[in-house]
């Protein structure tokens, strides 16, 4: 290929991609954010932390009705290692958030959370380190509601949304806070423990990390090697087969990935962090809850989801006690991602507009 046909492509290549580049940089300076502090936060282990710090990030403002009552704030959960400010990405915010789109900034009050032990939030790589109390998921929707109500002063959602870990924190929420929230929207989990190959995955997890004797009970100087190990995991259980295939059609571009990967992960990784977001699921079950949930429930999945196959036939089993159910599994398409599929609105968006216009007014 000559200079001159070089550059021109190089130039095609950038122009094409500017725009969702600048969409993305421009997305990413949104929102106001802030930290709250709870006091004293007792933990279902029973450890307690004189200070609680829960990072947020919140768009649009609260409409409040004659009682005082917030009527358009919708709570967005994120997933295991992320934090609020992801859904701040082009693809997602970008989709949702913009003026007219299902989730319009001027109608919406957008708060966006980052979980105990993730982001801004208190976490064991604070100082702690494996000293830090072993949250639940039950703790992080408690700190969640007592940031809802005591630092923001909002007295009621108009749904909860949640990719992943957030998406079973969306139906802990509707089981906890039954009457909170007008509808939830859990994508891409199941209301059902964590067992078989989940679990495993989980454990091997667990295991690359504690077992690794650069770990050293947590009190490492530098990061021990088992993180690697555990972010292969991790990559294998949130990846699709078709997406890394386009991604990755040649041996060199599959090495050249996978490594590009591996790499990112090992230097935005604590170890600590890792193992006590892996751990927070241990005894997460809404299942002999569901019938408590009062609200409207959209759950979805994609069916190219390796962390909740739909061979399982969870959801089928469990919708039925739900009062107020509904389940879409998304097939597989050239556009799903996988586990991944949760952030992608484009594809399951027009899910939530129909989810939304059947709500009661407010």
């Amino acid at each position: 290929m000559s200079l001159l046909r070089r550059a021109v492509t190089r130039l095609a290549v950038f122009v094409s991609l500017a725009p969702c580049t600048m969409h993305a940089q421009a997305a990413a300076g949104l929102g106001r954010q802030g930290d709250w502090v709870a006091r004293n936060f007792v933990f279902t282990t029973g450890e307690t932390l004189p200070e609680l710090r829960l990072h947020y990030t919140t768009l649009g403002a609260p409409r409040r009705d004659a009682a005082g009552v917030v009527q358009n704030a919708v709570m967005i959960l994120h997933g295991t290692g992320g934090t609020g400010r992801a859904f701040l990405s082009a693809t997602y915010a970008g989709e949702l958030f913009g003026p007219g789109q299902l989730l319009d900034t001027t109608r919406y009050y957008i708060i966006l959370p980052d979980g105990i032990g993730h982001g801004g939030s208190s976490k064991p790589s604070d100082g702690l380190r494996a000293r830090f109390p072993r949250y639940t998921y039950d703790d992080m929707v408690r700190a969640q509601h007592l940031l809802l109500t005591k630092g923001l002063g909002v007295n009621h959602l108009r749904i909860v949304m949640g990719t992943s870990m957030g998406c079973m924190h969306a139906w802990v929420w509707g089981y906890t806070y039954p009457a909170f929230a007008d509808g939830l929207v859990p994508l891409a989990c199941a209301p059902a423990p964590i067992v078989g190959r989940n679990r495993m995955m989980r454990r091997m997890i667990l295991d690359d990390i504690r077992d690794d004797p650069g770990y050293r009970g947590g009190d490492y100087t530098e990061q021990p090697k088992g993180v690697l190990a555990a972010s292969q995991l991790l990559f294998m259980m949130t990846s699709a087969p078709l997406v890394q295939h386009r991604q990755a059609p040649t041996r060199e571009a599959a090495d050249s990935v996978i490594t590009a990967y591996l790499a990112n992960r090992v230097r935005v990784t604590d170890a600590n962090d890792m193992l006590y977001q892996f751990d927070a699921s241990r005894d997460y079950d809404p299942s002999p809850h569901l019938a408590r949930i009062s609200a409207p429930v959209l759950a979805i999945n994609s069916a190219d989801d390796l962390v909740n196959p739909p061979e399982l036939g969870t959801m089928e089993r469990l919708m039925p006690q739900v009062a107020k159910g509904r389940y879409i599994l998304l097939p597989i398409t050239p556009q799903t991602r996988g586990h991944g599929t949760h952030s992608v609105p484009a594809i399951w968006g027009g899910h939530l507009g129909e989810f939304l216009k059947a709500l009661p007014e407010r």
